[in-house]
């Protein structure tokens, strides 16, 4: 267990002083509104599902979260997409122009590309050969500004989850917060760090519903920390962040859970099939990486010509060649059964 955290050394200044913004619908919280006339927000009054503002704390999706992870609400914070989960997180803790973050490339990228518009330093360590993170490196790498270290495990192009004991040595050693990114965890073996959450203050885990949920449309992000890290996420979101059709989409779904674990299962079970067939049957493709996300990255003789002529016979995937450690490289997506069988069948027939 990680001791001696100052979550309150981390925080920005102007973030500590802030008064955040009370909406009508934080400021009247009481439950029986059924006899009640809202005359508070300056909402349209003729009722059409979603003439009146969204619960800006989203109660009953955290409800359901909270049954379904273990986790209790005031662990849980809500975002347009995860992407405005994490840039929340470089609000509150990154002073632009003087803080930096850490990433490990081959990764997503959104982190940089949030680092470049909050004016933050990133400082990119290497994965190793076969995409690990090199701990000793990235602690080489901080310094006292070093705020956040994102952890993308499952890893997003390689698809690999990283070393539990990495994880774990990361997290005790790293000064700032560690962003474990938990995109594509339910297509894993490896369990979640949820579990571990109440060990580690300085541990932020981001899911989504985008992936295994089947609900990329919507776009819904979650944040998992502890409660005080939580609370000053909460005092600088937007007040009404996640519209009400994506609340009502993500309960109805997060209310069928024997769906999405049978979806997860035929996407696993799919991912097998497609790597043992690329393995055997397909000369051109020089390896096929293992996975723990519902895509595979594959190691072709000339990933550019390969994408083009996937082009052309309608099948588009991801061309991943200019990223580090992956040249060459495509990455694809599972789909349904039909769909893998026209990718196999497109990619058997280039020559």
């Amino acid at each position: 267990m990680k001791t001696n955290f100052n979550l309150n050394s981390l925080i920005r200044e102007n973030i500590k002083s802030l008064k955040p913004y009370s909406s009508a619908r934080d400021e009247y919280k009481d439950a029986t509104t059924d006899a009640m006339i809202f005359l508070d927000a300056n909402e349209n009054p003729f009722e059409n599902g979603v003439n009146r503002y969204p619960d800006p704390q989203q109660n009953n999706v955290k409800d359901l979260l909270s049954d379904i992870k273990g986790v209790s609400k005031e662990n849980i914070l809500l975002g347009n997409g995860s992407d405005e989960v994490l840039d929340l997180i470089f609000r509150a803790f990154c002073e632009p122009k003087e803080d930096n973050i850490i990433t490990l490339p081959p990764t997503y990228g959104m982190y940089s590309v949030l680092a470049n518009i909050n004016a933050i330093e990133n400082r990119t360590v290497l994965l190793s050969d076969d995409f690990q993170p090199k701990v000793k490196q990235i602690l080489e790498a901080t310094d006292a500004n070093s705020k956040i270290l994102f952890l993308c495990s499952p890893n997003n192009p390689t698809g690999n989850s990283f070393s539990i004991a990495s994880v774990r040595e990361l997290l005790m050693k790293f000064k700032g917060l560690v962003v474990l990114d938990e995109a594509y965890i339910d297509f894993s073996d490896q369990k979640s760090w949820l579990e571990s959450l109440d060990k580690y203050p300085n541990l932020i885990i981001t899911q989504t519903l985008s992936k295994a949920y089947g609900l990329a449309g919507i776009r819904l992000g979650v944040c998992y920390a502890s409660k005080e890290i939580i609370k000053v996420l909460n005092n600088i979101k937007p007040p009404y962040n996640v519209n009400e059709l994506t609340q009502q989409r993500a309960i109805t779904r997060l209310q069928n859970l024997d769906e999405v674990k049978n979806e997860i299962a035929q996407l696993i079970s799919e991912r097998k099939r497609l790597k043992e067939e690329l393995e055997c049957c397909v000369g051109y493709i020089e390896k096929v990486y293992p996975s723990d996300g519902n895509f595979l990255l594959l190691k072709v003789d000339d990933a550019t010509k390969r994408y083009n002529q996937l082009i052309e016979l309608g099948v588009v995937i991801r061309n991943r060649t200019t990223q580090p450690l992956c040249e060459n490289c495509l990455r694809i997506s599972v789909g349904i059964c039909e769909e893998n069988q026209k990718l196999l069948r497109a990619l058997k027939s280039l020559s």
